[in-house]
């Protein structure tokens, strides 16, 4: 009943949102050229995906954080949800850094290209490298935040290792890292399925961890804490 449902309801309705709420951020980037109102654009159709796909998320440890403060983010990646799942709870006016790829598909790309996301290419270690230097210096120039998946994609099972881009961008740019663990959201819509399950996500943000005394010579250690964190906050071996 629960696959009818997606099929027939969730995913028709978030086809709809998706197109109706990219008109609109197409329309408000004519006036804003910042990528802030498109973010509370995006905010508002993530909270349209959740509803349509009647997931819940429920969200703790935000209280630490300054709603005005600049952070990298960094978090578990399992599902295509995850993302609706962090525009919907992060109160910050946050970046997040797209394959490469996905700036040539046509709308998408276009949409993140105007909204200020960071392009990576994976396959060019130096394109990469500085891609997450210019992620580094709009966090140090402008009030916004970073998002990242340390993983480097989607995993079908557990943690994978984490890369060091969050690192390196935190401790160039002198901002904390925060550890964010999204538990549950793999139950719901797995990598490669097209049926979303009805249920609650729980998105858990640690600690913020300072950079300011740390060294670029740190962030393999840095690296290796916030997956210490995020591996702790999914329940260790139970990994969702």
């Amino acid at each position: 009943m629960s696959y009818v449902r997606s099929v027939l309801f969730s995913i028709p309705l978030i086809l709809i949102a998706t197109v109706g709420m990219y008109l609109v951020s197409l329309f408000v980037s004519f006036f804003d050229r910042t990528g802030n109102t498109a973010h509370r654009v995006a905010r508002v159709w993530a909270r349209m995906l959740l509803a349509a796909s009647f997931i819940r998320v429920r969200a703790a440890g935000l209280e630490k954080l300054d709603p005005h403060g600049s952070y990298v983010f960094a978090a578990n990646h399992a599902s295509y949800m995850d993302i609706p799942a962090l525009l919907s709870q992060l109160p910050q006016q946050f970046r997040f850094f797209a394959k490469k790829g996905l700036y040539k598909i046509p709308f998408l790309g276009w949409h993140l290209r105007w909204a200020g996301h960071f392009p990576v290419d994976r396959s060019n270690a130096r394109n990469s490298l500085k891609s997450m230097a210019e992620g580094a210096r709009a966090i140090s120039r402008r009030p916004i935040s970073l998002l990242l998946f340390p993983e480097g994609g989607r995993t079908r099972v557990g943690l994978r290792d984490f890369k060091e881009g969050a690192a390196y961008i935190a401790i160039k740019a002198g901002v904390p890292v925060v550890p964010v663990a999204i538990i549950g959201m793999r139950d719901l819509l797995p990598m490669g399925s097209i049926h979303i399950r009805s249920g609650t996500v729980r998105l858990q943000a640690g600690e913020p961890i300072p950079t300011k005394d740390l060294k670029m010579s740190d962030r393999d250690e840095l690296t290796r804490r916030l997956y210490e964190e995020i591996h702790r906050m999914l329940g260790g071996n139970r990994l969702r």
